[in-house]
């Protein structure tokens, strides 16, 4: 007897935990919250250029950044109503699960394993991996089936050149700049990485050329934190990026910013 008036306590409980969850005030409390506050907090890079990084006068610019600021005027009403926060790779998902941001627009490929913890818009851009070289002579993959390659060491590129060019010598590099000094020293043909990325590298070293082989697809996605509390947020986040598609807008950011 006690046992059963202790299990219809408990679904009892449980039954008003998920009523209280699926509230309507519940619902759309975080977005509330940040029409309230008057400002859209975003978690952004501000070192990979062109995505997010400082101009020459110290104001963070890139695609990332025209996102965030368009997104606050979605949300706001004044695109100027954002604080930007910086953030390392390793700090991208965890500022919103800490709730230290309501959103991270980060350089953040959209993964399965990902999914299990936050949520994720439609992709802004997809990215790739790509090559990059000086060599003039070099103008695709297939030119480097045995060369030396650099790639950052515990990236996930090794596994896909030993896929794409399973002969090609690969080097392991701690850091971009190691990878441009073996590239300028002759000791390697090109540098494989994120085409976003190597975009930026050309940008600043006009003596590279970024190869037109893809050689993956890696959505490029807001972080969004999961619950049902944040459902309308998501739903007003996702809509806008699918309207920037259809209305053209993410692809003339994605080509003023230079990116392939």
């Amino acid at each position: 007897m006690i046992k059963q008036k202790l299990s219809l306590l408990a679904t009892f409980i449980g039954l008003l935990t998920i009523a209280i969850i699926q509230s309507p005030s519940a619902k759309t409390a975080e977005l509330a919250e940040i029409k309230q506050r008057g400002q859209l907090i975003v978690a952004v890079k501000d070192n990979v250029r062109p995505l997010g990084f400082s101009d020459e006068q110290g104001n963070l610019v890139g695609l990332e950044i025209d996102i965030a600021h368009r997104l606050a005027e979605e949300l706001l009403g004044d695109a100027g109503a954002v604080v930007l926060k910086p953030v390392t790779n390793q700090e991208r998902l965890q500022a919103v699960l800490e709730d230290r941001v309501d959103i991270a627009i980060a350089r953040v490929t959209a993964t399965i394993p990902r999914t299990r913890i936050v949520d994720f818009s439609p992709y802004y851009y997809l990215d790739s991996t790509g090559l990059i070289t000086k060599n003039s002579l070099i103008d695709s993959k297939e030119n480097l089936s045995t060369a030396k390659i650099a790639v950052l060491q515990g990236s996930s590129t090794i596994a896909i050149l030993r896929y794409e060019l399973p002969n090609a010598q690969l080097i392991g590099v701690q850091s971009y700049q190691e990878a441009l000094n073996l590239l300028e020293n002759n000791e390697a043909s090109a540098f494989a990485g994120d085409r976003s990325i190597l975009t930026g590298w050309i940008q600043q070293y006009p003596q590279y050329q970024l190869l037109s082989d893809r050689l993956s697809g890696e959505p490029l996605s807001v972080v969004m934190p999961k619950g049902i509390q944040y459902e309308d947020l998501r739903k007003q986040v996702r809509e806008a990026i699918v309207r920037w598609r259809k209305s053209g807008w993410l692809q003339e950011r994605i080509e003023y910013w230079g990116l392939p």
